[in-house]
This record gives structure tokens, C-alpha cells and sequence, in this order.
């Protein structure tokens, strides 16, 4: 079974979930341009969600689109760590004249939950994604039996079989060079992280599942490559957030267009876990990954309060200014458009 006809999609294309820079808008278009359009769930409260997901369906025809969700567990607060977190802060908070006691707590991005599941159930989307290995199997039972298709993101070998036992229908390999969370969840380690193209192949041999490339696939070339090594479609993300239907900050959209896009790290200082961002001020004197960051997603509320500061004063400098590591497919054209200039990759493998 082709990709196309799991999905029941016209391409082998995923636009990749990117919580934070896209709603509803952008999975529209690129559902209707025949690629499996994603909305990013983790941060959207029941209600928003609904709307979003009335949205699509009202707007889609019936095509097929995912939906996605974290699969964390919620870290309880640890005053020894946020102590010292407020202290690595500390000199940003006296630089903008913040109270650092004024920082409200809690979490920024909620995992995959039953009251999700209900919402869902309203809905019942063809298509349900999960980042950071799966839910529990009560909730992921509950997706199934509305006929679901079920994918997850693996980083690595092990991850992928992981996936494949316990029921995936096909495998999203993220290699390093993706833009935004690493779906890291089998281990902490982060020299298990490989490249795409170094992934792909071993993902393609290790499971029988489908295995959908993501990572540094910006353009027609990328997708043709991905295809060579045994892919059986592609995840495209950071070459979207330039079109007009992304929700992506002026700020955001700005560094995606400048040669600081070129430099690209791997940190947890905006939430607590391993993501790829454009290096801004906040990576360069915080380090990439900071031991003294509050566990994911409880990092988020201090460094929140920096990032609304100086957002309000016209700088990314405390912003996650998300990006892969080949920002050069980004374009400032309609979703559909990029996503039939991707397709040609299709023909040419």
C-alpha cells in the first residue's frame, strides 16, 4: 500500500504540525492542493479546537487531514530548579525592569488528554499524529475506533520499532536537521540524533511500516532524495512559514529571511526540551541546552515573560524563532503553490 492510498491523499506529502506559527488556515490550503494539511493541537484549548477542526471540515470537502498531539507526561514543579532557572534569568529580568516573582507557573503545551479525545470523537479525523512516542493505550484505542490512521515521530532506529510494535501506521523519521521538538522519547541522549538522510534509510529497513521523511526537505530535490533513500513521502514544515496562511510572527518571518537562519541550534531554553530555532541572544547567553531550564514544558512561563517584553519592543532576541537547518525552500507564496512546486520532487523519483 502506497502512502497515498494510507492517507487517502492525491500526494505522498505531510505538512508538518507547527504549533505556535500555524492554525487552521495553513492546513486548508495545503489539504486542498492534495497534501495531508496538519493542525497542531498541543497548545489549543477544547473550545479553540473545535472551532479550528469546524473549520477544516467545513473547508476541505471531505479530504483528509491530521491532527496532532504531544505525548509528554507533566512534570511536577520543582522549586529547586525553578530557583535556579530564575537565577540564569536573573540578569535579563533586571535589564527589561521585571519582577521575576511575577512570572505566572504552569504549562504552556498540554499532552494528548481525554478531554482531547473528546473533542475529537466529534470530529473523528482521518488522521492523528503524535509527537514524543504515543499515548496511553486506553486514549490511543479511542482514536482507533473511529478508523483513524495513526502516525508518530521517531529519531531514531529503536524509536521507530517501538512505533511499529505498538501499532503505528506509518513512521515519521525526523533527522536533526528539523525545525522546532525533537520527538526524542526513547532516550535523553541527544548524540543518538542522526541526519535525515542517515536515518531514513535504516528506519526503511528496520520497520514494515510506511516511513515518511522529515528534516531539511525544503524543495523538489529534497523530496526526490528522500524518495531515493526509500521514503515513501515526505514531512515538509520550515518551508512553510514564510506563506501567507502560517500564522508566523513578523519578528519570526524576518529571521527566516535573513542570513541568521543560516545558524540554527538545537535548545531547551524556550520550553525545557530539545528544540531547532534560528541562535538569537536568549541561545547564545543561556547555552543551547541549559541544565538549570525547568523540565517541558514549565520553562516556557519565564522566559515567556521575557519573550512578550521584548517582542513588545520589536526584537526575537527571547523568541523561539523556530527553523530547520535549510531554510532555503521558505517562500512568501500560497501554501498550495509551494506545495505543487514540492510535488515535482514526486515525478523526479
Amino acid at each position: 500500500m502506497t502512502l497515498q492510498q494510507l492517507l487517502g491523499t492525491s500526494l505522498p506529502l505531510v505538512q508538518a504540525p507547527m504549533a505556535g506559527v500555524q492554525g487552521s488556515a495553513l492546513a486548508i490550503a495545503v489539504t486542498n492542493a492534495g497534501a495531508l494539511g496538519s493542525l497542531p493541537c498541543a497548545m489549543l484549548a477544547p473550545d479553540a479546537m473545535r472551532v479550528e477542526l469546524r473549520r477544516i471540515v467545513e473547508q476541505t470537502a471531505g479530504r483528509p487531514y491530521n491532527v496532532n498531539f504531544f505525548c509528554h507526561a507533566q512534570p511536577a514543579f520543582d522549586a529547586q530548579r525553578d530557583a535556579k532557572w530564575k537565577a540564569a534569568l536573573a540578569p535579563a529580568f533586571e535589564a527589561f525592569g521585571l519582577d521575576p516573582d511575577a512570572v505566572p507557573t504552569g504549562p504552556g503545551r498540554l499532552p494528548f488528554s481525554a478531554e482531547a479525545a473528546d473533542v475529537l470523537a466529534e470530529f473523528r479525523p482521518p488522521v492523528v499524529s503524535f509527537h514524543f512516542g504515543l499515548p496511553s493505550a486506553d486514549l490511543l484505542a479511542r482514536v482507533r475506533a473511529w478508523g483513524a490512521k495513526v502516525l508518530s515521530s521517531a529519531t531514531t532506529v529503536d524509536e521507530a520499532r517501538w512505533l511499529e510494535a505498538h501499532g503505528v501506521d506509518a513512521v515519521i523519521a525526523q533527522g536533526l536537521e528539523a525545525g522546532g521538538h525533537r520527538g526524542i522519547f526513547l532516550s535523553d541522549d541527544l548524540n543518538t540524533q542522526v541526519s535525515t538522510f542517515a536515518l531514513v534509510p535504516q528506519i526503511v529497513q528496520a520497520v514494515k511500516v510506511p516511513v515518511i521523511a522529515a528534516g531539511g526537505i525544503a524543495d523538489a530535490r529534497g523530496v526526490a532524495a528522500a524518495l531515493a533513500l526509500g521514503a515513501a513521502g515526505v514531512q515538509v514544515g520550515t518551508a512553510y512559514l514564510l506563506c501567507p496562511e502560517a500564522t508566523t510572527s513578523a519578528l519570526h518571518r524576518a529571521a527566516l529571511k535573513s542570513e541568521a537562519a543560516r545558524i540554527t541550534a538545537l535548545t531547551n531554553v524556550f520550553t525545557g526540551r530539545p528544540a531547532r530555532g534560528i541562535v538569537n541572544r536568549a541561545i547564545r547567553e543561556l547555552g543551547g541546552i541549559s541544565d538549570a531550564a525547568p523540565a517541558f514544558p514549565l520553562a516556557t512561563a519565564r522566559i515567556g515573560m521575557l519573550r512578550a517584553k521584548a517582542e513588545h519592543g520589536g526584537s526575537g532576541d527571547f523568541s523561539p524563532l523556530w527553523s530547520g537547518q535549510n531554510a532555503s525552500g521558505c517562500k512568501e507564496i500560497a501554501a498550495a503553490a509551494l506545495t505543487r512546486e514540492l510535488a515535482l520532487g514526486f515525478a523526479a523519483g
